[in-house]
This record gives structure tokens, C-alpha cells and sequence, in this order.
């Protein structure tokens, strides 16, 4: 791989000709139309926060460098931006009319047109430092997994899409990583993250690469998939998941974002649900003061609720696990049993044996299921056999 460095390119040259487009997953241009600032393996653009691109900005008029710009030169002569895009969109953007930062000197908002002759010649007068490389594609994508270790720090499936750039992910992020489309808001009430960082992506390859526990089967599904312009095995079952999330709760509540859809989809979508009934369960679980993990109300009531575990239902604490057990074993002493309820009506010869506390648990006299509270008055001291065996009767 061949480098070249360049030091006589200014912010002007760079911001010749740029175009910026609001609608992702679509190019921007600088340098005369020559230079491609956002290939499709890098992310979209995150700076415009007012605090990262304003600092840019400021950077340039105190005449701080900008650090190392990389740009891949093609066969075809036209460059790539591989790392920098996030400061060289900055300065285009503010010096083309995009945004407006706070003039130090007399602090007011201004735009770049509205700022004194000197500080805009400043700006657009700034000198760069560029490595230029030519080399293989897997050479190039080696160099930007080096080099992309400052500022903000890749997502995983932003580089992702740095090793499997191609047709697959240039179709996938129409979809998944476009914010203006019309169904993204939908989406992110059940998933968590950016689609600006690629994470409604993420889930969506996930969900159909079944990679919940292991993320090398969305690695696996895209290297498959990568010279392939056909998005629609992933966007069906998507939409297959979305659907029935939709049609199965009626409700829309917070803690149901960033659930395990794809596999709680694939594990109960063969089952019916009437969603009234479930509403109500739902509504009454998530108002239960009992309940430490409300995110396991969803699989519960689709599972029947059988699996208490799912919630997290509140423990006893220890002070009122050693009141209830010195008071139960001063009981069981007296009429010479065992100072486990169960044991002491059994025929063995635990009939009458005495356990030490770290040999019982707190078990809840009346299930929490059925209606038991977690307080004093539910609660009996079990050995560790009876207790496991007694489950949730």
C-alpha cells in the first residue's frame, strides 16, 4: 500500500463544490467534486449536536489543527474520505450555512456569512494534513480498523459495515439507518438505539440471524449476503416481528424497549393471544410493587405465567428472615419438631432436626403468584429441600 501526505490543501479547497444531503445513505461531496466524504462503510454524520461541530468550528478560528485526515484515492481518480469525516462535514456544513456558532468576541449567534472578514479568511484559510493511500480493499479496510482510534469510538456494526461493504449493506441502510423514514419512530418504541450509528440495523440482523447469544452469526449472515442487492428475507422477517408485537400488545410502554423480540417472535408466535386479556395482566404486573424486574412481564404473560424467575419477585430481606426464624425454631423447640414446617410433619428422621439459618430459605407462606405479599406476615422459614420442591405452590 502506497501513502502520500498532503500539507497544501486548505479548508477552502476541501469545501469547494460541497454538497450536504439530509437524507441519509446518499453521498456528500467535497474538493471540487472529487471527493467522496461518505462511503458506505462509514457512519452518518454525528457531529451536528451543537457541541462537537461548534467545536470544530472554534478549533479552526483559534488555529488549532484538526489532527490527520486519511483519504483513499480509486482507480477511477476520485477519493474517499476514511477517516475525518466527521470534522471535514462539520466545517462544510458551517461554512455553506448549515449552522451558526456564538462569536466570542461580542456573542452573538452568527452564521458563517455574518462573521467578520478576517475570521471567515481564518477558516477557510486553515491548512490540513491528509495521508493519501492507494491499495487492495482489504488493505484500505485493515488501515481504517488502525487507524479509527480517536474521538468518537466505532459502533460494532459500523464496522461491520467497514468489512462487508457492498451491495447488502448499501440497500440495508436505506432501510434500517435512514431517521426520516416514515416508520423509524415505531420502530425505536421496541428497540433501543441510533439508527445514525447503525444499531436499528444491528437488531434487525440480529433478530434474523438468531444472534442473541452470539454475534458472529450477524458477521456470518452478511459475509453470505454481502454482493447481494436483495434485502427482502431481512426486511420481511423484520416486519414479521414488528407486526406481531403490534398485534399481540396493545400497549405501547417504555420498559418494553430493547426486549429480545426476534426470539421471543420465534418462540411464541405459534401461540394465540387474546390481547385484551393480556393488556390487563400486563397492567396489573407492572403496577405490582412486588415486582423488582418489570422487563420480564412481557415473556411472563406469554409464557403462561409460570416462570416467576422472569420478574425478579422482591426477597425477603435478612432482618425479617432471622426474626421469622428465631421465632419459628423457639416454636419447634417447644413441641420437639423440626423447625422447618415440612419437614416437621413428615415420618424421617428430620422429623425433629433443628437447621441452622444458612441451611433454610424465606419462602412465602401463600405464593406470590396467588396474591402473597413479601412481608413478615407471608413468610415462613423452609429448609433448602422443601423450599425447591414447594416451587410455586
Amino acid at each position: 500500500m502506497e501513502t502520500i501526505l498532503l500539507t497544501d490543501l486548505t479548508v477552502a479547497d476541501i469545501c469547494k463544490g460541497f454538497t450536504y444531503s439530509k437524507v441519509e445513505a446518499k453521498g456528500l461531496f467535497g474538493w471540487g467534486g472529487k471527493l467522496i466524504i461518505q462511503p458506505e462503510y462509514q457512519r452518518h454524520y454525528i457531529y451536528d449536536d451543537g457541541k462537537h461541530d461548534v467545536d470544530v468550528i472554534y478549533s479552526l478560528l483559534k488555529k488549532y489543527p484538526l489532527g490527520l485526515l486519511y483519504f483513499v484515492r480509486r482507480p477511477d481518480g476520485m477519493y474517499e474520505v476514511l477517516d475525518g469525516q466527521q470534522r471535514i462535514t462539520s466545517f462544510g456544513r458551517y461554512v455553506t450555512g448549515h449552522f451558526s456558532i456564538i462569536d466570542e468576541d461580542d456573542k452573538r449567534e452568527k452564521q458563517f456569512s455574518a462573521l467578520p472578514e478576517d475570521k471567515r479568511n481564518r477558516i477557510l484559510g486553515s491548512p490540513l494534513t491528509i495521508y493519501v493511500c492507494e491499495g487492495t480493499e482489504s488493505e484500505i479496510k485493515q488501515w481504517f480498523e488502525t487507524i479509527n482510534i480517536v474521538g468518537m469510538k466505532l459502533t460494532e456494526q459500523e464496522k461491520r459495515n467497514a468489512i462487508f461493504s457492498g451491495k447488502f449493506v448499501t440497500e440495508a441502510k436505506k432501510v434500517f439507518s435512514n431517521s426520516s423514514n416514515s416508520n423509524m419512530k415505531k420502530w425505536r418504541s421496541y428497540i433501543k438505539g441510533d439508527p445514525k450509528r447503525q444499531e436499528i440495523l444491528e437488531e434487525a440482523l440480529c433478530w434474523v440471524a438468531k444472534a442473541e447469544k452470539d454475534d458472529r452469526l450477524i458477521d456470518r449472515y452478511m459475509s453470505e449476503h454481502r454482493d447481494n442487492g436483495d434485502i427482502s428475507e431481512l426486511t420481511d422477517y423484520f416486519e414479521s416481528v414488528i407486526n406481531w408485537i403490534n398485534s399481540t400488545f396493545k400497549d405501547v410502554e417504555s420498559k418494553m424497549k430493547g426486549l429480545e423480540w426476534g426470539r421471543l417472535w420465534r418462540t411464541y408466535h405459534h401461540q394465540g393471544y387474546d390481547p385484551d386479556v393480556l393488556s390487563e395482566k400486563i397492567q396489573r404486573l407492572l403496577s405490582d410493587t412486588q415486582i423488582e424486574d418489570p422487563r420480564g412481564i412481557w415473556e411472563y404473560v406469554l409464557g403462561g405465567e409460570q416462570d416467576t424467575q422472569l420478574l425478579d419477585v422482591r426477597v425477603f430481606d435478612p432482618k425479617t428472615k432471622d426474626f421469622v426464624y428465631r421465632q419459628q425454631t423457639a416454636a419447634a423447640k417447644e413441641k420437639g419438631e423440626s423447625n422447618c414446617p415440612l419437614c416437621a410433619i413428615g415420618h424421617d428422621a428430620n422429623h425433629t432436626k433443628i437447621w441452622d439459618l444458612k441451611d433454610m430459605d424465606a419462602d412465602h407462606v401463600t405464593a406470590w403468584s396467588k396474591g402473597g405479599s413479601t412481608d413478615i406476615d407471608n413468610c415462613q422459614m423452609l429448609c433448602k429441600t422443601h423450599n425447591r420442591a414447594k416451587g410455586n405452590r
